[in-house]
């Protein structure tokens, strides 16, 4: 029989569990909120959310209420303004770290430094990140887009998208200084990766290393869950599952050892319903 171990750190991290009790609270209160995109990334959350009576939108010209939810990952200050503009009320679940992220970026512009920022240049946090500094900066994970602005700012300040990983930033960093290192050239660099995000990161790569095949429990439009997912896929055979009927049935044929691990929006019972799963199939 095929061993199943589950990583040493899975479930929910702190910022994900405060926005979710936010929200829940919020929608006792209220009887019914609104939020403004995806709280987290995670279908299962946002489904038992709905039974809460919380509702999305997606733009906020379709807001119907007088108060709004902003997600975990953060808004750009000309959002939030727009909101205000309109009267509603904000209840914020932005996730600390990404406050730090978007404090880094506005001090870094106003201390005229060009802003990059390592990461999905489409993901919410980064938009909402770029948005502090003020549409003095850019977001790539290529750093020939940087050389290719002309002329090169000669004060440079560097942070990540928190859910990035460690080493994909260290590399990018090192490039950036190769490329714009020159005469009187400034350059700034902020660590802004969760650090709850870079232990599971290394604990599911420790269980990747000893599995033959690793499961990464989280939605797929989740960005901290496609970084692990990543990362394990370049140890050992990976699957990304949203739940436990993802798992298919010839991915175990010939495993002896099945690694489990999830994104940080992931809830823990949708985890030990892909072990339970697992154990009945094997």
């Amino acid at each position: 029989m095929p061993r199943i171990e589950k990583a040493g750190k899975t479930g929910f991290c702190f910022g994900v569990k405060r926005a979710i009790e936010i929200v829940e609270k919020t929608a006792r209160e209220r009887g019914r909120i609104e939020t403004l995109g995806a709280v987290v990334h995670n279908q299962q959350v946002l489904h038992g959310l709905e039974q809460l009576g919380v509702s999305m939108v997606k733009d906020y010209a379709d807001i119907k209420g007088n108060a709004i939810v902003t997600s975990s990952h953060g808004v750009s200050p000309e959002l939030e303004a727009s909101l205000l503009a309109r009267n509603l009320e904000i209840v914020s679940t932005t996730c600390h770290n990404v406050s730090r992220a978007q404090t880094a970026a506005q001090k870094l512009a106003e201390a005229g430094f060009f802003v990059i920022v390592f990461g999905d240049a489409n993901h919410p946090e980064v938009k909402g990140i770029l948005g502090w500094a003020k549409g003095k900066g850019l977001a790539t994970t290529n750093e020939n887009e940087i050389t290719a602005i002309n002329p090169l700012p000669r004060k440079l300040g560097i942070l990540s998208q928190t859910t990035e990983v460690p080493s994909h930033f260290a590399e990018f960093v090192k490039k950036i200084i190769d490329l714009a290192l020159t005469k009187n050239s400034e350059i700034n660099i902020i660590d802004t990766i969760c650090h709850d995000l870079r232990e599971r990161q290394v604990t599911a790569l420790e269980l990747a290393h000893r599995a033959d095949l690793m499961l990464v429990v989280g939605g797929k439009s989740s960005a901290n869950t496609n970084r692990i997912a990543e990362l394990c896929a370049k140890v050992t055979e990976t699957h990304l599952i949203e739940t436990a009927n993802d798992i298919k049935p010839e991915w175990l044929k010939g495993k002896q050892h099945i690694g489990v691990t999830s994104g940080a929006s992931t809830a823990e019972e949708t985890v030990e319903e892909v072990m339970k799963r697992l154990e009945k199939m094997t």
